[in-house]
């Protein structure tokens, strides 16, 4: 039997994030499962590390109940993040560059030593230099904003733009801080780190493991985007957005008009 066209798939994935074109969901229609999809997934990073990006950490998304529902999927799943999404703390994205743009505030580790896949973090302060708060910018190249589970991780967990405040030591608690996302000065969202799988430092063992299962192993160094806090909200063009999180600050971007 032939499998699903992964450089196909990819090609038709990176276009469509390229020229911010939406297009329909492809799983169904070319047999597309969650591995196959991750196989997509690093097609789609070699897209981008032959036009000069560099890769520089991992995301993990849909770690709450929020944004399972919001999206319609049920599993923890993982994506790539490149210097080319980064966006500077206070920042400007220009939202024609994106479809259907979504923003939503996150706890970023600085990465530190790590262990192999498949070994627990032991201490957790040995794996994590640091700690900030931060903003993901998401965009589904899918029509909608609606795909399947592996439609979702194909396309690089929706993964677009990223904002990361000024980094901090570890604090002694990360489990139940406050969060914030506030759009032109007004409260959009309010929520909990332990809405990230009830505390953010489980984020980075489902991430060390998720990510070996494909030959993935964190770096020092890289960014690591625990998850959402809360639901995403549309960016719409001319909104400044900021994310407040108890005890590490504030990160911030602005959209053009």
């Amino acid at each position: 039997m032939i499998g699903p066209d992964i450089a196909g798939i990819a090609a038709t994935l990176g276009t469509a994030a390229d020229t911010a074109t939406a297009i329909p969901q492809l799983a169904a229609e070319t047999g597309l499962d969650v591995d196959a999809a991750y196989a997509v997934q690093a097609a789609l990073l070699q897209r981008r590390l032959d036009r000069g990006e560099r890769l520089v950490g991992l995301k993990m998304g849909l770690t709450s109940k929020a944004k399972m529902t919001q999206v319609g999927v049920d599993e923890v799943i993982w994506g790539r993040l490149t210097d080319a999404m980064r966006v500077p703390d206070g920042g400007t994205v220009d939202v024609t560059d994106f479809i259907h743009p979504r923003v939503e505030p996150e706890v970023a580790f600085l990465l530190d030593r790590l262990p192999e896949p498949g070994e627990p973090v032991g201490d957790f302060t040995d794996a994590v230099r640091a700690v900030a708060p931060a903003i993901e910018l998401i965009d589904s190249r899918y029509a909608n904003f609606s795909f399947s589970l592996p439609d979702v991780v194909a396309d690089n967990t929706s993964a677009a733009a990223f904002v990361v405040g000024p980094w901090s030591p570890v604090p002694d608690g990360l489990e139940n801080l406050g969060v914030l996302l506030e759009v032109d000065g007004r409260l959009a969202q309010v929520g909990s780190t332990a809405a990230i799988l009830g505390d953010p430092r489980r984020a980075l063992d489902e991430g060390i493991r998720l990510a070996g299962r494909h030959g993935v192993r964190l770096r020092e160094g890289w960014v690591f985007l625990a998850g959402a806090a809360t639901a995403a909200v549309p960016l719409r063009p001319g909104a400044q957005v900021r994310a407040v999180v108890e005890k590490l600050g504030t990160a911030s971007l602005k959209a053009s008009s």
